[in-house]
C-alpha cells in the first residue's frame, strides 16, 4: 500500500464548521487513518475526561481517554493529531499550543497500541474570537519542533475520498466462559475471570484458529464466496505502518495472494458515495477448534479434574461485534491480522472491565451498535447496557456524553439503539435506519413552490424534510374519507427522516388498531372507512412515537389568519408539519409567510386529497402543493367560515 506523503499539506475531510465553529475553549482530538494520506483529519472528537492541575485547565485524563476512544474508533482508525481551542489574547503563543497538542497526542497513541507507529503528528489552535485556525506537524514525534502548515485543503467530496478505496470488515462473535471459583473465596473469582478472558484473546492468533472471509453477494453476482484463513497464514507480528503491500507489489508465493477488494463490489459509482449508500463490507467468522485429519477414527474423550475445594461456576456471556476500516488493495490476510483479531481483543478487554464489578451479582446485558449520524464519514461504536432500558437516566447520559464527545445536537435521538447500522440488511454502513427503509416517495416537494405574494411577509416553515402520503398512494382506496390519515403518515415520516424514530409509517389500519388498543374506539374501527380528526392523531402519535401534541382550537375558518404569529413561533421553534382538521377535509401545512405590520399572510398547503401519480411538476402546477390566501384574489375563501377547525402541532422531542 502506498501511503501519498504531501509535505506541508492538512486535508480536512470532516465539514470545515466542525474544525472552527466550537463554542468555548476545549481540547479536540483529530482522527485520521495509516490507509490515507498523511495529515489527513476524518472527524474530530471532543476530549472530555481531564485531571486537576493547578497550572493548567486542559490536561487530558489519559487513561479515561483512551479507553473511550478504544471503544468509540474503528481499528483502521487513530488519533493523528490534537486541537486546543483558545480564547484571543495579546500574547497568544500558537507554538505553545500546539506543542501541548502534538506531546498529548503522542501520550494517547501509545495508550491506543492502534499497530500505527507513524510519527508525523498535526497539532493545532484555533481562538474562538476570530475563528482563525492555525495548523502545526512534528515529524519526529516530539513536540519539541513543530512546522507551521499555511496550505490546508477542505476535500469536496470526503465521501468519495474514504470509500472509494476502502471497505469495512466486520466480525461478530459470541463467547461463553465457563468460570470456577472456591466458595470460601469468592475474591479469586476476579483473577480467574481475567486469566479465562486473556486465554480467549490469545487463542485469536492461536495457528489453530480458523478464519473465514465472505464477500457481499453484490461482489459475485449473487453468488456469495468465502475463503478460509488459518492462523498459521496470518502475521501478527506486523505494524500498520509496515503495510506497503499492493496489488501492484506484491510478490505471490505459492499461491494467490487474496485482497479485500476481491470480495469488494465492483459495480460502486460516484452517486454513491455522494448518497451515503452501502459502503463495501466483508464478513469475517472465526472458529477457535477445527478437525484435524486423521487416518485413524477415534471416540470422543472427556477430561475430569476434579476441584480441591468446593466451587461454584459461573458462565459469562459475551457477545462482540467489530467493524475495521482498510483499503481495498490491503492483502485480506494482513487485514484480519492486524485490524480485526486486535480489534477483537480491544473489545473482549473492555467488555471484561465492565463485567469486573458485578461477576458474581446480575451481569449487566452489554451490547455493541454501530453507528454513522449524520456529519460523519466513518462509523463509530457504542457499547450500551440493554438491561437499563433506552429511556432509563443512566443509559440517557451515556448517549449524552457521546453526543457532547461527537459534536452532535443535545435534542436528537441519533445513537438510539433503533438508528444502529443494519447490517443484516447489507444497506446503510453509512446512513441511518430511517434513510435505509426510506421509501420512493416525493420528498420536500414545497421547495419548488411560487411565491406566496404576501409583500413584506416573513415566511416560516417546516425544518427538515417529509414524505408526501396523499389519497391512492400505494394502490389503497382512500379517497373521500382518507385525508387525515394521509396527513398522520407525512407527519411521522418527517419524524423517521429527522431520526427520532425508527418506526415504519403506519397504515390506515395499523393507525385503527392503535386507537382500538388504547380505547379509543371500539373494536369495530379497525377496517372501517371512518374518518379521524386532530385528537385521534395526537393519540396515535403518542401511542407510536411517544410524541406529544399541542391542539389549537379555531372557532371559524376566519379566524385562522389570527393564528398566524401563534403558527410561525410553531416552524421556528419545533419546525414539525402540522395537521389542519375542519369539516369534513384534512390538509397538512408546511409553513406561512406573515407580514405583521400589514396582517397579509399566507398558508404553505400540502394538499393530501391528490389522486394522481408523484410527479413533482404536476403537484405544484395543480396547486396540490402551495401558497393559500385566506382570501384569494377572487374573493374565496380558502378556509370556510361555517366551520370550526383544529390543529394539531406535534412538539420536538428533547431527548438523546
Amino acid at each position: 500500500m502506498e501511503i501519498e506523503n504531501q509535505r506541508n499539506m492538512i486535508r480536512v475531510l470532516c465539514r470545515k464548521q466542525i474544525i472552527t465553529n466550537k463554542e468555548k475553549p476545549g481540547f479536540y482530538w483529530l482522527i485520521g487513518s495509516p490507509f490515507l494520506p498523511q495529515y489527513t483529519i476524518i472527524s474530530t472528537f471532543k476530549c472530555l475526561h481531564f485531571i486537576d492541575s493547578p497550572n493548567d485547565s486542559l490536561s487530558p485524563d489519559y487513561s479515561n481517554e483512551s479507553d473511550d476512544l478504544r471503544t468509540l474508533l474503528l481499528r483502521g482508525f487513530n488519533v493523528i493529531g490534537a486541537l486546543v481551542v483558545v480564547v484571543e489574547n495579546q500574547n497568544q503563543n500558537w507554538e505553545e499550543h500546539t506543542r501541548k497538542a502534538i506531546e498529548s497526542t503522542r501520550r494517547i497513541r501509545k495508550l491506543l497500541c492502534r499497530g500505527d507507529e507513524r510519527l508525523d503528528l498535526v497539532g493545532a489552535a484555533a481562538d474562538l474570537s476570530s475563528g482563525d485556525i492555525r495548523y502545526f506537524i512534528c515529524s519526529n514525534g516530539s513536540s519539541s519542533k513543530v512546522e507551521s502548515v499555511s496550505n490546508v485543503v477542505y476535500e469536496e467530496s470526503p465521501e468519495k475520498f474514504v470509500w472509494e478505496k476502502g471497505c469495512l470488515l466486520r466480525c461478530e462473535l459470541e463467547m461463553k466462559l465457563p468460570i470456577y471459583y472456591p466458595v470460601n473465596k469468592p475474591s479469586d473469582s476476579v483473577g480467574v475471570f481475567s486469566s479465562a478472558v486473556d486465554a480467549a484473546i490469545a487463542k485469536l492468533q492461536n495457528p489453530n484458529a480458523v478464519f473465514t472471509i465472505e464477500g457481499s453477494q453484490a461482489a459475485f453476482d449473487g453468488v456469495s464466496q468465502t475463503t478460509i484463513l488459518r492462523g498459521l497464514e496470518l502475521d501478527f507480528r506486523k505494524d500498520l505502518s509496515d503495510i506497503k503491500l499492493s496489488k501492484n507489489t506484491v510478490e505471490e508465493s505459492g499461491g494467490k495472494t487474496l485482497f479485500c477488494s476481491d470480495f469488494c463490489s465492483e459495480n460502486k459509482t460516484l452517486l454513491s458515495f455522494i448518497a451515503r449508500e452501502s459502503a463495501d463490507t466483508i464478513k469475517v467468522n472465526v472458529f477457535f477448534n477445527h478437525s484435524r485429519n486423521s487416518e485413524n477414527s477415534s471416540a470422543p474423550i472427556a477430561y475430569y479434574f476434579p476441584a480441591s475445594d468446593p466451587s461454584k461456576l459461573v458462565v459469562v456471556s459475551f457477545k462482540i461485534e467489530v467493524l475495521c476500516y482498510a483499503l481495498k488493495d490491503v492483502p485480506v490476510a494482513y487485514a484480519v491480522s492486524l485490524l480485526i483479531v486486535p480489534g477483537l481483543g480491544d473489545q473482549l478487554t473492555l467488555l471484561k472491565k465492565a463485567f469486573m464489578p458485578n461477576l458474581l451479582k446480575q451481569h449487566p446485558q452489554l451490547r455493541p451498535f454501530h453507528f454513522c449520524p449524520l456529519g460523519f464519514l466513518h462509523p463509530i461504536t457504542a457499547i450500551y447496557e440493554l438491561s437499563y432500558g433506552e429511556t432509563e437516566m443512566k443509559q440517557v447520559e451515556v448517549r449524552r456524553s457521546l453526543h457532547l464527545r461527537l459534536g452532535l445536537p443535545l435534542d436528537r435521538p441519533l445513537l438510539i439503539v433503533a438508528n444502529a447500522l443494519n447490517f443484516a440488511t447489507n444497506k446503510g454502513v453509512a446512513g441511518s435506519n430511517s434513510m435505509r427503509n426510506a421509501s420512493a416517495l416525493l420528498k420536500d416537494v414545497h421547495r419548488e413552490v411560487p411565491s406566496s405574494g404576501v409583500s413584506g411577509g416573513l415566511i416560516s416553515w417546516v425544518d427538515g424534510s417529509y414524505e408526501y402520503y396523499h389519497y391512492l398512494h400505494d394502490g389503497f382506496d382512500d379517497s373521500g374519507w382518507g385525508c387525515a390519515y394521509r396527513s398522520l403518515q407525512t407527519i411521522i415520516s418527517w419524524f423517521r427522516l429527522q431520526h427520532y424514530t425508527s418506526t415504519e409509517v403506519p397504515s390506515h389500519r395499523e393507525i385503527q388498531q392503535a386507537l382500538v388498543e388504547i380505547g379509543d374506539k371500539d373494536p369495530s374501527f379497525s377496517g372501517s372507512r371512518e374518518w379521524i380528526g386532530a385528537i385521534e392523531l395526537s393519540f396515535v402519535l403518542d401511542k407510536l412515537l411517544g410524541v406529544t401534541c399541542k391542539i389549537m382550537n379555531v372557532r371559524s375558518g376566519a379566524e385562522l389568519p389570527e393564528k398566524c404569529r401563534e403558527l410561525a413561533l410553531h416552524f421556528e421553534t419545533q419546525g414539525t408539519p402540522v395537521m389542519i382538521g375542519g369539516g369534513v377535509l384534512a390538509y397538512t401545512l408546511l409553513g406561512v409567510d406573515y407580514n405583521e405590520a400589514s396582517g397579509d399572510c399566507a398558508f404553505l398547503i400540502l394538499d393530501p386529497h391528490y389522486t394522481g401519480n408523484d410527479d413533482h411538476k404536476k403537484i405544484v402546477n395543480g396547486g396540490w402543493c402551495g401558497w393559500k390566501k385566506a382570501v384569494d384574489s377572487k374573493g374565496r375563501n380558502f378556509f370556510l367560515h361555517d366551520k370550526f377547525y383544529n390543529l394539531l402541532l406535534p412538539q420536538r422531542p428533547n431527548i438523546v
